[in-house]
């Protein structure tokens, strides 16, 4: 079994994208050609927001927004504190002060009480400045931007949203990359929209902001390639990459629709056994994994040797929360406690998820979980 069977999806798939990789070859036009254009303008239409700059991957993408905004020595960014390292990474790589938060024991998205609390802590105990909020849409699940958003105008906090693993996830009539100032989302092959390699895309309305992208993607060039007008990044996406991404976005919507229904039945069998989950009410998921929290760290990794035992793949997102990665000991500014990251990162595990999975293959996983949770 796969944790996310990307082999299924390009065997159902494979004509069309094979003979879109080819047009690239054939054309030879591998940066920059006419599918990265044309996968903006779809991207941007698909997220309701006015630009789109591609780029070379989702880390890429955070460190794009936080430098269109030049933020730097002196601003502080409000981080969650369960979340993959870029959220973070890109902070100190612009200069700034990465300040972890802690976040909902129910839906794993920052709390927005303790961005409160930073924030006022930031305030009253050090000479930063708070600049931004990281909102990280977690598994495929949308941030609470109504309260975040409320906390930004307080404040004058510009709102990043990380939707790395939120693609396609739906708020009322909105979907994800349309919530922050910017937005920005990663391609990488088991996030919701995948491509065959590395890739990363920014969102924006901010006319100012999207020509700044598109600069400080290529070098920070500006009426040609050796017109540099700002120090910028190599991030640009390959046409090939733009090219799969194309073909797969034509079937996004069914595929997570699936992960809706499939979804559904992991918490329909698993709701009794362990904390799934939390609801959803009118948002839609995305679905970039599917995680359940056991009762401690020893009935996780009874359930993991369980599960490897069958045969069935298992993963674990995150064992170490932000605040305790070596990387950020030297500018770590610990403004609240983040007791709610560490409960989560002892007892988290996901499931294989994929809109390909079988019923038997469902069954087979709900049981192995109740098998090491009754032994």
């Amino acid at each position: 079994m796969e944790f996310r069977d990307l082999k299924r999806q390009y065997q159902l798939h494979r004509k069309e994208i094979d003979s879109a990789m080819q047009e690239v070859i054939d054309s030879s036009h591998f940066i920059l050609g006419s599918q990265v254009k044309q996968l903006e303008q779809e991207l941007a239409e698909y997220a309701g927001v006015k630009y789109c700059i591609a780029c070379a991957n989702g880390t890429d993408a955070l460190q794009l927004a936080l430098m269109a905004w030049e933020i730097g020595k002196g601003d502080a960014v409000f981080v969650p504190d369960f979340t993959f390292f870029s959220s973070g990474e890109v902070v100190p790589m612009t200069g700034a002060t990465p300040v972890f938060v802690d976040v909902d024991q129910d839906t794993y998205n920052i709390s927005t009480d303790s961005l409160r609390n930073a924030i006022a802590y930031v305030i009253q105990n050090t000479d930063l400045r708070p600049r931004a909020v990281v909102a990280v849409d977690l598994f495929g699940r949308l941030a609470d931007y109504e309260e975040i958003r409320q906390i930004a105008v307080q404040y004058d906090l510009l709102v990043l949203e990380d939707a790395a693993q939120g693609f396609g996830a739906m708020a009322g009539s909105r979907k994800a990359c349309s919530f922050g100032d910017i937005s920005t989302t990663s391609f990488f092959p088991s996030k919701p929209l995948g491509c065959y390699g590395d890739g990363g895309a920014v969102f924006t309305d901010n006319d100012a902001w999207a020509d700044r992208l598109l600069s400080l993607r290529v070098h920070g060039k500006g009426s040609d390639k050796y017109d540099n007008v700002r120090v910028g990044m190599n991030s640009r996406l390959d046409t090939i990459q733009a090219a799969v991404l194309l073909q797969k976005l034509r079937f996004l919507e069914e595929e997570l629709e699936e992960c809706g229904r499939i979804a559904a039945r992991y918490s329909e069998r698993l709701r009794d056994l362990v904390k799934i989950p939390a609801g959803l009410g009118s948002m839609r998921s995305a679905w970039a994994q599917y995680t359940i929290c056991l009762k401690d760290k020893e009935e996780r990794e009874r359930v993991m040797e369980q599960m490897k035992a069958d045969g069935i793949p298992s993963a674990v997102y995150y064992r170490k929360p932000m605040h305790r990665q070596g990387a950020f000991e030297e500018n770590l500014i610990q403004a609240v406690s983040c007791e709610n990251t560490e409960y989560i990162c002892d007892r988290c595990l996901s499931l294989p998820f994929h809109p390909y999975m079988q019923e038997t293959e469902i069954e087979a996983v709900c049981d192995s979980v109740k098998r090491a949770i009754l032994q």
